[in-house]
């Protein structure tokens, strides 16, 4: 995060971030009421739009109607997913987990959710008992430990991206109130 004073004079201030400015993609600036302050909250985007508006160019006559399909059939999928998730690591299922992180991320490679997909492709490996960024063999339990931890994390990026693609229809006047996926 950014903060800019405008007293006396403008200056940035720098505030820790856990990611680095070279991987941030775009900006929330918010101006406090009394417009004394200005804070620019910097975060990576949750969707690759290079990849998603591949999707909106699928869409015919200025209409929405078939990326917003797709959108709401990619959050049931999602949503299904996660509760399989959930099941198989519960039951310590870790070939399930793997096909499971396989998955939704192709399913979230297609839509250009890149977090999500990352998170998957890590799931998919430890599932696999690998650990592809150490470059190391995992035992049963290390891999569970990591997957456990990694379903918080894929969540998480998950609703933001949700919420994000919602917002993005939202602005555009289209709702997903009817559509069923």
């Amino acid at each position: 995060m950014l903060i800019l004073r405008a007293r006396p004079r403008l200056q940035l201030i720098p505030s820790p971030s856990p990611t680095p400015l070279q991987s941030l993609r775009h900006a929330t600036v918010v101006i406090s009421s009394d417009f004394a302050e200005l804070t620019i909250i910097w975060h990576r985007q949750a969707i690759d739009m290079d990849i998603f508006s591949q999707i909106l160019e699928l869409d015919e006559d200025g209409t929405y109607d078939f990326s917003k399909e797709m959108v709401a059939a990619y959050f049931s999928q999602a949503t299904t997913t996660f509760s399989d998730m959930d099941k198989a690591m519960a039951d310590k299922k870790l070939p399930e987990l793997s096909a499971l992180g396989h998955f939704l991320k192709g399913s979230s490679a297609a839509l250009g959710i890149s977090k999500v997909q990352a998170a998957c492709e890590k799931m998919q490996h430890y599932g696999e008992l690998r650990d592809e960024a150490a470059d190391k063999d995992l035992k049963a339990d290390e891999a569970l430990s990591k997957i456990s931890a990694l379903l918080v994390e894929v969540k998480a990026e998950y609703a933001d991206a949700e919420t994000w693609l919602k917002k993005w229809y939202e602005d555009k006047n289209e709702s997903f109130d009817e559509v069923k996926p």
